[in-house]
């Protein structure tokens, strides 16, 4: 039974990854998790300088989820290769850095300091706000998609993920736009915008007001967006959004995705992601699946 995945030249013992955000860098989930029964981690979203992310409150809980504005809070890529990747490199697993910026300079920047760094593939958060143009996120255009896309790609060593938003009309042009561009992978879906009142007090739950909303409650838009996606490109789909069994995962894969993400599950159970892997296997036995690679876009 072969559980290995291949993205964009990288070999993954399993399809089975954290979701940036939701694991910080490994070090806080380790003694729960062993690190090397997964098929990657995906560090939290690092920037070319310390960021101190929104004012609290930032997380509220919401059915079936979570709202988050946290503000890719981070210590910066000086403090990030000279203390998360020394502590991942420990484990027998795949290393993916989660990149983020406010200007394609700022991306670029980090990206050429990972150039030498024992990393596998880098993870371009494409919902950043764009201070060149307002505060939009650079992923809610398909020209600033496919622009940011072959900058980074121009200074890149490593493979490229590019992390799409769901807050577009059209998410199968904006893959397009990042398979133009250059893109070796996608991610997708980043959190839903949504809002949440306290009743009581009459005030937003949030200091920001909105947030991103991720949890079961999106998983079915995932589903539906990763399979729109993979009907519109010719590149490996890392598929999130509300997994939080081995079920979820063995359908995102269903509907075209190569590997699946978790994340707001990790905060409901820190050991989520090994029970995961197991469900996958014990799946793969009671189908007679041989090769994972089978399930891949198999819905019929």
């Amino acid at each position: 039974m072969n559980t290995k995945v291949s993205l964009a030249g990288v070999t993954f013992k399993n399809p089975v990854m954290t979701a940036s955000g939701t694991f910080g860098s490994g070090k806080e989930f380790s003694e729960f998790v062993d690190l090397s029964k997964l098929g990657a981690v995906v560090t939290k979203g690092v920037a070319n300088a310390p960021w101190t992310g929104n004012p609290t409150p930032r997380i509220a809980e919401t059915y079936g989820g979570m709202l988050n504005a946290v503000g890719l809070q981070n210590p910066g890529i000086d403090m990030f290769v000279e203390r998360d990747i020394p502590f991942l490199a420990k484990y027998d697993t795949r290393i993916v850095v989660n990149v983020c910026g406010r200007t394609v300079q700022d991306y670029c920047e980090v990206v050429e300091r990972l150039a030498s760094q024992p990393v596998d593939m880098l993870e371009i958060n494409i919902s950043c706000p764009n201070v060149e143009e307002g505060g939009i996120a650079f992923g809610q255009s398909a020209k600033s998609i496919e622009g940011i896309t072959k900058e980074v790609k121009r200074h890149a060593k490593q493979p490229i993920i590019m992390k799409l938003s769901p807050n577009v009309t059209d998410i199968a042009e904006m893959a397009k736009a990042a398979e133009a561009g250059g893109a070796d992978v996608l991610s997708l879906i980043n959190t839903i915008t949504g809002m949440k009142i306290d009743i009581r007090s009459r005030k937003f739950a949030l200091a920001n007001k909105t947030g991103g909303l991720s949890g079961p409650a999106i998983h079915p838009i995932a589903v539906r967006m990763v399979y729109q996606a993979a009907q519109a490109v010719n590149i490996p789909i890392i598929g999130m959004g509300g997994i939080l069994t081995a079920e979820d995962a063995i359908e995102m894969m269903l509907a075209g995705a190569s590997a699946i993400a978790v994340g707001t599950a990790n905060f409901r159970n820190p050991q989520v992601t090994m029970e995961i892997v197991q469900g996958i296997c014990e799946y793969m036995e009671e189908y007679s699946v041989e090769d994972i690679s089978e399930l891949i876009g198999a819905v019929g």
